[in-house]
């Protein structure tokens, strides 16, 4: 793996960093030597990720406590910043719903698009913009494999991850020869507390193993600057592979649904 700190600068952001992937995000950057920012809605888990990793790698941490789906969420983070410089830019921070489109309600959709799509597209554009005009810099936006096809029951979510996932590899060809690196991490299912939480039932014995999160960010790591997306996992490779290549799109869209349906008791 390279090193981030020699050739993006010393500091790192992660969105949604209290535990699961953005924690393993967190713990990865600060084994590089990096400073950290950390944000999240939950102010205790947040400070005790930051104290431990400040204590172990004797790097500074600076948490902010945010709720990224507040439009103006951004803007309060810029000026909890003060001037400081982010270098490395992580947002995996997501609103999940499991379930019918209709019976979610409108105004849950609404935050699911704020946190999703439009928190992280105003970050990327504002730090982002501060990279290319210091010649280096990194993004990393957190895809899904949801978001490859339609995917019932998971709809506004997969939308969303499909939305981050093009906009990384938009940038991915804009940005690569100025410095700046954006890449798109897709993940399979992954041993988080929210995914744990969620008490999924066996999707069956074809079904891709699921990841620890140290594995996802792991492999993402070792592939920025290489290419503008990538599927994370060799049993999401080929899951991919089979539904995007070998099979109509209309089949891959009823086996996501159909998993989906059997895997939550919908």
């Amino acid at each position: 793996m390279m090193n981030f700190k020699q050739k993006y600068g010393k500091t790192a952001l992660v969105a949604g960093a209290s535990e699961g992937i953005d924690a393993a995000y967190a713990t990865q950057l600060a084994e590089e030597g990096m400073d950290l920012v950390l944000i999240a809605r939950r102010t205790e888990p947040l400070k005790q990720l930051a104290e431990l990793l400040e204590k172990t790698y004797k790097i500074d941490v600076t948490c902010i406590s945010c709720d990224l789906s507040n439009p103006t969420a951004t803007e309060q983070i810029t000026k909890a910043l003060n001037g400081k410089e982010i270098n490395l830019l992580v947002y995996n921070a997501a609103l999940p719903y499991i379930g019918s489109f209709m019976q979610n309600s409108f105004e849950n959709h609404a935050d699911m698009a704020q946190v999703n799509m439009l928190s992280p597209l105003k970050m990327v554009h504002i730090f982002g913009e501060k990279m290319l005009a210091n010649g280096k810099g990194t993004i990393i936006l957190m895809a899904s494999m949801a978001g490859f096809q339609g995917s019932g029951f998971l709809s506004m979510y997969a939308a969303t991850k499909a939305f981050n996932r093009v906009l990384a590899e938009s940038l991915w060809y804009e940005l690569k020869s100025k410095g700046v690196d954006v890449m798109a991490c897709c993940a399979g299912a992954t041993a988080t507390p929210n995914f744990i939480g969620s008490k999924p039932e066996y999707a069956g014995f074809f079904a891709p193993k699921v990841q620890a999160p140290e594995e996802v960010v792991k492999e993402c790591l070792k592939k920025i600057g290489s290419q503008p997306s990538f599927i994370s996992g060799t049993g999401n490779k080929i899951a991919s592979f089979i539904m995007q290549k070998l099979i109509p799109r209309k089949m891959t869209i009823n086996i996501m649904g159909d998993n989906t349906r059997k895997m939550y008791r919908l």
